[in-house]
């Protein structure tokens, strides 16, 4: 047959062929469709594609399968972009001649006997080609394949990676990468290998592997690197979008999965970029769900911009509702509670040097927790007071908004002395502490007739009745209002031989105790030194 070039096809302004439009249009529906009864007109035409998928490359490889009669080679390497481009030219079966877009198909029946590196060519085909979001067979078959090849402990146990394959060799950080190469573990040997995909694969990648049961740290640990490695070209729309589909992401995976530490990273990365604030609202309240796994410093970030006082209290007070939101939909443990507690506690010192942080943010993060969530209120009494005497220009009012949250009864006498002589402390709480250090002291008193009464009798039974008087001792201690003391009490007692010896050093200690006692009111009353915080250092 002769072949005449009298066609001239412009392929995504790329490149011009001269091909002829019989032959082409043999196998290709759309060319048959264009020409119609143009066929046998001698004219030179000219076609001009602006979107042939794969451009030059693409359209050469589906002249060459028209050329040589319906046969040509298909690879893992090249199938992806033949069968895009046999579905843009329709090069389906008429029954008659061979169909491009069936031979494609058949070719992926065998693609659960490609090897790992055959599988991430093809996949980077479909990124280059295809619409993540958009349905399309081949799509579902590799990425199938990926995850199902992920998933064989088969595979993992060999450490079938293709990281030294220059067109995978993708990484984090310098030190990332370092840490993956000397400990290679079975869970992440692929990290490196599927860092090359854009984030809409890699959305359809995740969910793939979370219904598949995946181990949710390892998938949390590749979203942590995914996000360092694809930020270091990205411009800042592409890192607005990445940041937000991994921490939707992150909402789908169980919560022990994920590190505090790294969200509180993520979440210093996001505050610098214009994410939604529906994803902003995600990540707090996963931040706030970890909340008793932070330190002070993870919560000592800066303010936003335009605001006066130094750090983010606003932040502070929505993590701390969070966590407590949790609480009340679940059993909340009570180590967890005292953990963020004192975690509250230190960040009250912090924050109470800032001049400009006004009362009502304050008073709301001393009211933030309920009065049962502390055991000693010691720590309160000390931010309060360095707020104080920061914000000397308070009205009478504004301090008891702030004042209020002190529970006198968990003050310790030291806290309760300290207190009844501040002058910077309204008149009406520096008498409450004043009459609540007179009634502890009083119970001193009365503690240590108790025990001079006891050792007494103790002395002239001497060791009979052993196990008896070591209950009493412990009531006493219960009585007094000293739940620590007769715990540590009770410590002492359960291992010692001697309990004659032990009492006499208990109520030693309960008479060093009264002797330190003041003798008079308020004017024996001495100052203590405070601790300042990092703020005022």
């Amino acid at each position: 047959m002769q072949v005449f070039c009298d066609l001239q096809v412009d392929v995504n302004g790329e490149e011009v062929f001269m091909v002829d439009k019989r032959t082409l249009a043999s196998f290709s529906g759309r060319f048959s469709k264009l020409f119609g009864n143009l066929m046998d007109d001698t004219r030179n035409l000219k076609v001009v594609f602006h979107d042939f998928p794969g451009g030059a490359e693409g359209f050469e490889l589906v002249a060459r399968f028209c050329y040589n009669k319906g046969r040509t080679e298909i690879t893992p390497a090249n199938v992806v972009l033949l069968n895009c481009a046999a579905r843009f030219m329709e090069m389906e079966s008429d029954g008659l001649r061979p169909s491009l877009l069936n031979q494609t198909k058949k070719s992926l029946d065998g693609i659960s006997f490609w090897s790992w590196s055959e599988l991430l060519v093809a996949l980077k085909e479909c990124q280059d080609l295809l619409s993540a979001s958009s349905s399309s067979i081949i799509l579902d078959k590799v990425l199938d394949c990926v995850i199902g090849r992920l998933a064989s402990p088969i595979v993992a146990s060999s450490y079938t990676s293709s990281s030294e394959n220059s067109s995978f060799k993708c990484s984090c950080d310098t030190r990332s990468s370092y840490s993956w190469r000397n400990n290679f573990s079975q869970v992440s040997w692929w990290f490196e290998d599927l860092l090359f995909l854009n984030i809409d694969i890699i959305d359809r990648v995740i969910k793939m592997m979370i219904r598949q049961h995946f181990d949710h740290p390892t998938i949390s640990k590749f979203l942590f690197c995914y996000q360092r490695s694809r930020f270091l070209n990205a411009t800042p729309t592409q890192k607005c979008k990445i940041t937000e589909v991994i921490i939707k992401l992150f909402s789908l995976l169980d919560r022990s999965s994920l590190s505090c530490k790294l969200l509180f990273d993520v979440f210093r990365v996001a505050s610098s970029l214009k994410i939604s604030k529906y994803c902003k609202s995600i990540l707090e309240n996963l931040i706030g769900l970890q909340l008793d796994q932070a330190t002070i410093d993870f919560l000592l970030l800066p303010s936003p911009q335009r605001k006066g006082y130094k750090y983010d209290v606003n932040l502070v007070l929505r993590l701390v509702k969070a966590f407590c939101d949790e609480g009340r939909s679940c059993c909340l443990s009570p180590v967890r509670l005292r953990k963020v507690t004192s975690l509250v506690d230190s960040y009250l010192v912090e924050v109470a040097a800032d001049f400009h942080l006004n009362p009502s943010k304050f008073a709301a993060l001393v009211m933030l927790l309920p009065d049962s969530a502390r055991e000693s209120h010691d720590r309160l009494f000390q931010a309060i007071d360095i707020y104080l005497e920061v914000h000397g220009g308070l009205h009478e009012a504004e301090k008891m908004g702030i004042c209020c949250a002190l529970n006198y009864a968990k003050l310790s006498t030291d806290a309760l002395r300290r207190l009844a002589r501040n002058s910077k402390f309204p008149s009406r709480i520096a008498i409450q502490a004043f009459i609540n250090q007179q009634s502890k002291l009083e119970n001193l008193l009365e503690g240590q007739k108790l025990l001079d009464t006891f050792s007494g009798s103790l002395s002239a039974e001497e060791s009979t009745n052993e196990k008896e008087n070591s209950d009493q001792i412990l009531l006493y201690a219960k009585r007094l209002n000293l739940p620590r003391k007769a715990e540590q009490l009770d410590v002492q007692l359960q291992g010692m031989q001697c309990r004659v010896t032990e009492l006499e050093k208990f109520c030693g200690i309960m008479q060093t105790q009264i002797g330190n006692i003041p003798r008079t009111r308020l004017s024996s009353l001495g100052n203590n030194a405070r601790f300042l915080p990092k703020l005022c250092s």
